[in-house]
């Protein structure tokens, strides 16, 4: 399995020491689980814009009729793409 070196400082190292004794884990388990959640929750977050993206394109009429104050303006003095 590929692996990664990580730096930390002493002060970083003494607390990830601290936590893993807390819980009863490893620094290692307990880096590569805090990784893996932050993965987790980046690619939510991707999946959820996309899903707001979607959601927004096919229901754009309604936006536009909804709130007119937030299209752009016809002069084309509007959001800059």
């Amino acid at each position: 399995m590929p692996a990664l070196n990580v730096e930390f400082s002493d002060r970083e190292l003494e607390d990830l020491r601290q936590i893993a004794k807390e819980r009863g884990t490893s620094m290692k388990a307990l880096v590569r689980e805090a990784a893996a959640a932050d993965i987790a929750r980046h690619r939510a977050l991707q999946e959820g814009a996309e899903a707001f993206r979607r959601f927004f394109s096919s229901h754009a009429d309604e936006f536009a009729a909804a709130f007119p104050e937030d299209e752009p303006s016809v002069k084309g003095e509007g959001r800059v793409a």
